[in-house]
């Protein structure tokens, strides 16, 4: 039977892990509520973007960079609405640079490794743009037999989402593919849902044939052709790409924000109410324990006055 002193000692260790998981759950439960603000205040602007950007799509039928100024690869927006074989991926994935929460990263992990598995089998090369701590400790090892390195990490973006990490993001997968190392960006995130739930998606970012928004509002059949530009088209789409682009990692960055402070408040909450258990269950087991040392002495002291009569 287990020692007194070693059953104290075990119950004290549970209390101070009870202290922790329950402070974490309030702090995610706090960041959370703003997160889900954030989420839902952006999704009408990115879904009214896109369906804009559709729109002004179908209304231009030949692209050109001749009166253009291009300083930086997003700019270069003919190129980035290039058409052209697919050989090679760009993946941005999101995940947290804190551990704790619950599935979170494992789950957008498996599903990644999955889609590059597939890239493989179909003879198709996958770059790696990853944000988070736990992502890259994942995927460093994996990539590397699976021949998809790792071009780009990115740390605070996945703390505190902006436009401005967003832009940098953009702008460093736009220069690849302007460059032609990739024919394709993609985004592996996670939808938020509500406080209880979330689920990983992915998201074409380019080419941008057949885009629809984070809520599934296809615009293919809503079309505008007849349309009017000021100063012109081109300078309008040079303006506007780097605007859809810098959106949806946006909007990536915030649903993945709040599906990891999601996913952390309730597996805090879930651990709290595990070490309650444990801490009810070791209180039973110390008490029975004590009680039958008690009675063991009893039997003892019993013992020992009747062999002295």
């Amino acid at each position: 039977m287990a020692n007194l002193k070693d059953i104290k000692n075990r119950i004290q260790s549970v209390e101070s892990t009870k202290k922790i998981t329950r402070a974490m759950k309030m702090v995610a439960a706090a960041k959370v509520k703003k997160s889900e603000t954030a989420v839902k205040s952006a999704r009408p602007y990115t879904r009214e973007l896109v369906f804009m950007f559709q729109k002004l799509l179908n209304s231009v039928t030949e692209f050109s960079r001749e009166t253009l100024k291009i300083k930086y690869a997003i700019d270069d927006y003919p190129a980035l609405l290039e058409k052209r074989e697919i050989k090679n991926v760009g993946m941005l994935v999101m995940t947290s640079n804190k551990g704790l929460a619950g599935a979170y990263n494992a789950n957008v992990v498996r599903d990644v490794l999955k889609r590059i598995k597939q890239y493989k089998e179909d003879g198709i090369g996958v770059y790696l743009f990853v944000a988070g701590q736990k992502g890259i400790s994942a995927l460093r090892k994996k990539c590397v037999q699976l021949g998809c390195p790792i071009e780009k990490k990115y740390f605070s973006a996945v703390d505190t989402p902006s436009p401005i990490e967003a832009r940098d993001i953009a702008e460093d997968m736009a220069e690849y593919f302007v460059e032609k190392k990739i024919d394709k960006i993609e985004i592996v995130t996670t939808r938020f849902k509500n406080m209880m739930s979330y689920f990983v998606e992915d998201w074409q970012v380019l080419p941008v044939v057949g885009v629809t928004d984070v809520h599934n509002r296809i615009t293919d059949d809503i079309l505008d052709p007849l349309m009017e530009f000021m100063p012109d088209k081109h300078h309008i789409l040079q303006k506007v790409v780097p605007m859809y682009m810098t959106n949806i990692f946006y909007q990536a960055l915030l649903e993945a924000q709040a599906s990891e402070l999601a996913s952390r408040m309730t597996s805090m909450s879930a651990a709290t109410t595990n070490a309650e258990k444990m801490i009810k269950e070791l209180t039973i087991e110390y008490n029975k324990t004590r009680q039958t040392a008690i009675t063991q002495e009893l039997i003892e002291v019993v013992n020992g006055a009747n062999s002295l009569k």
